[in-house]
């Protein structure tokens, strides 16, 4: 059984997308199948060179970043939120997948965790 978790907040801010973050890393760690999908402002969260400092936190980039290390399948992001925050490949964290397609993303995974 496959879990899709989706984030659409922004890194900072709000603690909703660091629970959805834990959810993911909890899963894992258990030997579930666990992939992020960050869509909305959520797609901040892969942006390379955060300065989480100038807001009093910690950068999720790390956390992030050693994903696949601690059991995290896939990095999903939406290409369209992309577009719109002006992220580009070259500006996401690597190992991240883009996808075109939410609803045929979403339709892949056994169970899927929307925010909210």
């Amino acid at each position: 059984m496959h879990t899709l978790i989706v984030i659409d907040c922004p890194p900072y801010g709000s603690w909703s997308g660091r629970e959805s973050l834990d959810m993911a890393f909890s899963l894992a760690a258990f030997d579930q199948p666990v992939s992020l999908l960050f869509i909305g402002e959520g797609v901040l969260w892969l942006k390379q060179g955060q300065q989480a400092d100038a807001v009093a936190q910690k950068s999720v980039e790390r956390n992030l970043k050693a994903a696949a290390i601690f059991g995290i399948d896939a990095l999903l992001v939406d290409n369209a939120a992309c577009r719109r925050f002006g992220l580009n490949e070259g500006a996401l964290i690597d190992g991240t997948l883009p996808v075109d397609d939410l609803r045929a993303t979403m339709d892949r995974f056994d169970h899927v965790v929307l925010p909210g």
